[in-house]
């Protein structure tokens, strides 16, 4: 008999029609996220669960009573979305979907790099509301980016593949803090031993930290650490910046600009964040092409084979 798997939102055609020929699976056809009772309910119906960003898995729904979940194969490369401590504690097996989204998430992170410096989002909105009047040598003029210093926070896959379009295509100095050492780089790049230092430093800050953890990374205290002229971008996860104090930063101008594509409550983005000129907004597509998408789903496809043959999974959380 095929295990059990609940898939809970929409994957490509070419990924669900994989998981139906080795399971006994159940999918979402209306992509509509599941609730937590739902998910928790989930838990003690499947053998295996594969959720993605939007599923929150913490230990009220990791340890419902009577679970018959043994694995989660994530779809993404963060799982902030699962408390990953209580699901080893219960000897759930995780995995995530990391190295198929780092160059398209990193083209979206150049993308809001661009768009923030050359304020992009206001000379939209200005042309789509009718309020252009035509070429002028000094209305609207952004920041060029040759020559100026691009701040990585987190130097891995991501942020590598960052820095690496930013120093080699768009002739920016680059530096980076990471906690740990990062050496066999193919391009110029300092490290630093603070993010005080970087924060300083950088006319361009981009955030590559997996978040959930205990605070943000990028709180009122760095936000106020940072330069007026730079320019914030966070790819990585909302909880990694405080919105709040983002916001704060914006509306007052004490920085720039910035470019997210990741925010604290998906979907929800607060409207004080939407109203303002000097940010670029994405909705979280950080690895939305075809490609990607589909890669993400075998990927997490492959997990599941080598848990239910015994065999060591391609990437464990």
């Amino acid at each position: 008999m095929s295990p059990s798997l609940l898939v809970t939102r929409r994957l490509p055609t070419s990924v669900e029609a994989r998981l139906a020929e080795s399971y006994d699976v159940t999918l979402n056809p209306s992509d509509v996220p599941l609730s937590s009772a739902e998910l928790a309910d989930a838990m003690q119906r499947f053998d295996a669960l594969m959720p993605t960003v939007s599923d929150r898995l913490d230990a009220s729904i990791l340890g419902s009573q009577k679970r018959q979940v043994t694995i989660v194969a994530n779809v993404g490369v963060g799982f902030s979305n699962i408390d990953v401590a209580v699901a080893r504690e219960l000897g759930i097996t995780v995995s995530n979907t990391p190295d198929v989204l780092t160059d398209a998430t990193a083209d979206i992170a150049l993308l809001l790099l661009l768009s923030s410096t050359r304020g992009a989002t206001a000379a939209e909105r200005k042309l789509r509301e009718g309020r252009w009047d035509g070429f002028s040598l000094v209305d609207g003029l952004g920041m060029s980016v040759q020559g100026k210093v691009l701040g990585i926070v987190g130097m891995g896959r991501i942020g590598r593949a960052t820095a690496r379009r930013a120093s080699l295509a768009l002739g920016m100095s680059v530096v980076f803090f990471n906690r740990s050492p990062v050496t066999g780089l193919d391009f110029e790049a300092t490290q630093l031993e603070s993010l005080d230092q970087l924060l300083a430093l950088a006319d361009v800050v981009s955030v590559h930290v997996p978040g959930g953890g205990e605070a943000p990374i990028i709180g009122a205290k760095e936000l106020a650490a940072m330069k007026p002229t730079a320019h914030l971008i966070n790819t990585a996860r909302g909880d990694s910046v405080d919105q709040d104090a983002l916001i704060q930063a914006l509306a007052t101008k004490s920085i720039a600009g910035a470019g997210l594509d990741v925010f604290l409550d998906e979907p929800n983005v607060p409207d004080t964040l939407r109203a303002l000129d000097n940010v670029t907004l994405l909705p979280h597509v950080g690895s939305a092409t075809q490609e990607v998408r589909t890669a993400m789903g075998m990927l997490a496809a492959d997990n599941l084979d080598a848990f239910f043959a015994g065999n060591e999974l391609p990437s464990p959380v």
